[in-house]
């Protein structure tokens, strides 16, 4: 219940919306999604880790927006995001929730240090949300599309 009054409360703020699904925003989202990746295996050969992570997180969190846009979904907060994977499309967000925790850690406390090995890992499991929501997006039709926005417009109402 918790859950759904955040997002209702988001609703009413206009951050999570029902809106007409775009292929022309799925796809650049999915453009920066892989830029953002490519950018964070830069940064780790380059040894900027710290940097790394937080482009590495970006990349998994612009294929989340790609997917919610074609669907039709705008959402503007990234923990909403994580519910919304969760609870509209039932997909795992575990990746994606450690990527989040480990880029604010990084980007925000000094005392956190990444490392090239927490880099590494993070890179795959980007590369392994990035390869799963591409399969999702791809396997998306008129008849689901519709079911995951019912899905939605009863958690935000």
């Amino acid at each position: 219940m918790k859950r759904q009054n955040f997002l209702h409360e988001l609703a009413g703020k206009r951050k999570i919306q029902l809106i007409k699904p775009s292929d022309d925003v799925k796809e650049a989202y999915l453009k920066k999604s892989g830029s953002y990746l490519a950018s964070a295996k830069l940064l780790r050969d380059n040894e900027h880790y710290e940097e790394a992570v937080s482009m590495a997180y970006y990349s998994m969190y612009y294929v989340v927006l790609a997917l919610f846009f074609r669907t039709g979904i705008k959402c503007e907060n990234h923990s909403a995001g994580v519910i919304i994977l969760e609870e509209v499309f039932g997909i795992d967000t575990t990746a994606l929730s450690t990527a989040k925790k480990e880029r604010i850690d990084t980007q925000y406390y000094v005392d956190t240090v990444a490392t090239k090995q927490d880099v590494d890992d993070m890179i795959r499991n980007a590369e392994v949300f990035h390869a799963y929501l591409l399969d999702t997006i791809a396997r998306l039709s008129s008849e689901t599309i519709p079911k995951y926005r019912k899905r939605l417009k009863v958690l935000i109402q």
